[in-house]
């Protein structure tokens, strides 16, 4: 696969949140609207999530002002045009614009009535009712007792406080607690302000609707689900919690899919609100092929923190259906979980956890929480992680220890090649006071890990196995190891970083900007290598152990010169930077482990050391040289533009030394004169902004590596555009040009509508081998979007990545919930997926 690096492998999978869940209510009426609509046929559950397009909330509404609570002294107030006392009857009559106060409650009507022998009230005409919770009933008559227990209202409407209405022809109360409603219409959504009696965009419509204030539930009788008027779906009995309750238990959203594994599946959530701080999900799937899949999740939120437990397991009937994959078994499972707690106001300590009785467990029951790898639109996610972590963050210090077992879900991941972290310890501290005139820090790194077998990976072909077996000669010599790279070493490596960093910095009186710097870091490695076929071509085999050590000092030099126009300024400023230390210490001939992405560009030029990691350390010493300009304009908007160039001076090069991994080489900086760097930034203002990257060979200046990117945003819409390209480097395994365009964007086209979309084009195939469009409406109760996606999945009998096309569609009716229903185009197994 031909593919743009820096392109395919920018984004990260966002972490997934925690939530705390409502029941699905009236989840069942939009489950049947879209059965009514045939859109449950052909859904790949594994295809896509909301968040692999563009996914859509509702519009926020502004939240209504609560009135402050009125007093319940038992006294009535009543203002009126005129009020009539018949004391033989023990009547009160007000008529004319009548305003009554009650416990709270405010009734204003053409007339009211008030027998204190029965002790009913009685409202004609206009009849308004507020509460003391913000609920507002509207109706021509409106007969109850003084005490709102029992009574009618015919002509009803009600407006609760969350925004939702409830209308009916006839509505009775009794007890106090129980509210039937004839002939009743529900709805979150605002009426059509410029014609209110215009059905709204969706409502639900009963012969009776039965309101148990005291259970706060909702019960439909003969009900059908109504959008602008038409009746999609019909439901002769269901209930629901009212708008009120955030969590009660119920049956959430039912889920069909489908899939060569286990056939036809119907699934039907139950949610238990055990308490107000957990409660817990059953979830049974019947297969048609395979059983039952049993699923349940217990979740509990506590003073300081929260955590969640989900098992699921299922004794399949015909494993023979996946013979020869990890799932031909007959018992399958999984366990996971993950909590987080504060320790106090800086500290917080966690895990997440798996434990599976097979790789392909999760992708071949298409289980939620671990869906295929099109979490994000460039980034499939291919492992899962468990981890114990303790993390702590002070005003100038920071500190993280974790450990950390990877499992890996395709077939190119051996198990026993992924390493163990047992653990990896950070930190680091600035002290807040001066020394020598100076910023003092210092920071530590601890990394333990343990790797079965060792990895190998060909230079060649990184999936041919033909090509994989040249690894393993076991010639002791190093220089005539074979076209491999030894990405993992067999064994316990175990290493400890400390190093102190002192800056300082001051302006003489031309100027000129002086920053001498100082640093020493030191390195105790303890290796175990394992005596496996062919790690000997690389390194010593049996137990090593090495110390390095590497002072540095440096002084780095500015002389920005400023020029004053009426247009703007004019920053220019020569930057030089002299580093002076000894050679690296052991280079090529101990693990490598953490540094093995090495990249050099403008962002990194004045880096004292250019590794990403601990494992390498940059040695000999070098000069960097660059300029800088900056351009800021009076009327908004600014250019930087840097360009330099890195100088090896003496002692021995880091990054022309071939460790295990080849890092640095075919970087540019692995000869005296380092291939060029630039980088143009140019803002015009908060609209628009473009970037360049590149790295040009010293000799040909052929260009090595080039990014562009330009991004615009208005109020209607945005586009961004990304160009890359990429020299081939074959002694890292890249044996060709990496060359391609990625671009994305969205515009709203009305207040409610908008389109979005996403494309990377490969110029060395000359082909768009990734995509996505979509259309999308939002309101404040409603939400339908559509998106077409293609993305990148890793299947389990291939190693190599697999293209994808997908189509997704989310609907969302706000207090009745949110459905996402996806179907894979290119492939045969189905689902749908709703929350």
């Amino acid at each position: 696969m031909s593919a743009v690096t820096a392109l395919q492998y920018r984004a990260r999978s966002p972490r997934r949140r925690q939530h705390w869940r409502r029941d699905g209510g009236l989840a069942p009426v939009l489950w049947g609207a879209l059965v009514a609509v045939g859109l449950t046929a052909a859904i790949d559950l594994a295809a896509v999530t909301e968040a692999a397009a563009q996914s859509y909330t509702y519009n926020p509404r502004p939240p209504r002002q609560k009135a402050p609570p009125a007093a319940e002294n038992g006294q009535m107030l009543v203002q009126a045009v005129e009020v009539d006392y018949d004391y033989n009857n023990q009547r009160v009559a007000a008529v004319g614009n009548v305003q009554m106060f009650y416990n709270g409650t405010s009734v204003e009507a053409d007339k009211v009535i008030y027998d204190q022998k029965t002790k009913r009230l009685r409202a004609e005409g206009n009849v308004r009712m507020t509460d003391a919770d913000g609920k507002v009933t509207y109706a021509n008559l409106l007969d109850l007792s003084d005490d709102y227990r029992d009574g009618f209202v015919d002509s009803l409407r009600v407006d609760t406080a969350d925004q939702t209405r409830i209308a009916a022809s006839r509505a009775e109360r009794t007890e106090g607690a129980y509210n039937v409603f004839q002939n009743g219409v529900y709805t979150a959504c605002a009426p059509c302000r410029n014609n209110p009696k215009k059905p709204p965009l969706w409502q639900v419509k009963g012969a009776r609707i039965i309101h148990d204030q005291t259970d706060k539930m909702l019960y439909f009788e003969n009900a059908q689900l109504e959008f602008f008027g038409v009746p999609l779906a019909y439901l002769p009995y269901f209930s629901t919690p009212d708008p009120t309750v955030v969590r009660k238990s119920g049956f959430l959203m039912p889920m069909y899919l489908s899939s060569t594994a286990f056939g036809s599946g119907f699934e039907v959530p139950y949610y238990f609100a055990l308490a107000p701080d957990y409660d817990l999900t059953l979830a049974p799937r019947i297969t048609t092929t395979q059983g039952v899949l049993m699923q349940g999740e217990f979740r509990q939120r506590l003073l300081d923190g929260a955590y969640q437990i989900r098992a699921s397991g299922i004794n399949q009937l015909d494993p023979s259906k996946l013979a020869g994959q990890p799932g031909d078994r007959e018992f399958r499972g999984a366990v996971d979980t993950k909590g987080q707690f504060a320790l106090n106001d800086k500290w917080v300590w966690g895990w997440d956890g798996v434990l599976l009785s097979d790789r392909t467990f999760f992708s071949d029951y298409r289980l939620a929480q671990y869906r295929d790898a099109l979490g994000s639109f460039l980034n499939p996610s291919t492992e899962a992680i468990s981890q114990l972590y303790l993390t702590g963050v002070g005003n100038r210090s920071f500190f993280d220890a974790r450990t950390i077992y990877y499992y890996g879900f395709t077939a190119a991941d051996v198990q026993k090649q992924i390493p163990v972290v047992h653990p990896v310890v950070d930190y680091s501290n600035v002290v807040n006071h001066s020394v020598l005139g100076g910023e003092l820090s210092y920071l530590t790194n601890f990394t333990s890990l343990t790797r079965q077998n060792a990895q190998f990976e060909s230079l060649t072909n990184r999936f041919d196995s033909t090509a994989l077996t040249l690894c393993l000669a076991t010639s002791p010599d190093p220089m005539s190891r074979p076209p491999c790279l030894l990405r993992g070493v067999p064994g316990t490596y175990t290493r400890f970083s400390g190093e102190a960093k002192w800056r300082s910095a001051f302006t003489d009186p031309y100027g000129q900007i002086w920053t001498p710097f100082a640093s020493v870091r030191v390195d105790a490695i303890d290796a175990s290598v394992g005596n496996q076929p062919g790690v000997s071509n690389f390194l010593n085999v049996g137990d090593n152990q090495a110390l390095r050590a590497m002072p540095t000092v440096g002084l780095e030099y500015r002389y920005p010169f400023i020029n004053v126009q009426p247009w703007g300024t004019t920053t220019l400023e020569p930057i030089a930077q002299v580093i002076i230390r000894p050679n690296e210490s052991y280079a090529g001939r101990l693990p490598n482990e953490d540094a093995q992405s090495m990249v050099f560009d403008a962002s990194n030029l004045f880096s004292v050391d250019k590794f990403s990691g601990y494992d390498r350390v940059e040695g000999g010493s070098r000069a960097n040289v660059g300029v800088q300009a900056t351009t800021q304009f009076d009327r908004g908007g600014a250019v930087n533009v840097l360009f330099g160039q890195s100088y090896h001076l003496f002692g021995l090069n880091s990054y022309t030394v071939a460790d295990l991994t080849n890092t640095g080489l075919n970087s540019g900086l692995d000869k005296q004169r380092s291939d060029y760097v630039t980088r143009v930034s140019y803002s015009p203002n908060s609209t628009y902004q473009f970037t360049t990257r590149a790295r040009l060979d010293e000799t040909h200046l052929d260009v090595q590596r080039f990014e562009a990117e330009g991004r615009a945003n208005f109020n209607r819409w945005s586009v961004a555009l990304t160009y890359g390209s990429y020299a081939a480097q074959p002694e890292l395994g890249i044996l060709t040009r990496r060359e391609g365009v990625l671009g994305t964007g969205s515009m709203k086209l009305a207040s409610n509508w908008v389109v979005s979309g996403g494309a990377r084009w490969d110029l060395e195939q000359n082909r768009v081998n990734q995509y996505t469009v979509g259309a999308g409406y939002v309101d404040d109760c409603f939400v339908l979007g559509l998106n077409y996606i293609t993305a990148y999945s890793y299947a389990v009998s291939n190693a190599t990545p697999i293209l994808n096309h997908t189509v997704m569609l989310q609907i969302g009716l706000r207090t009745i919930g949110m459905t996402a229903m996806s179907q894979n185009v290119s492939a045969a197994s189905q689902g749908v997926i709703g929350q």
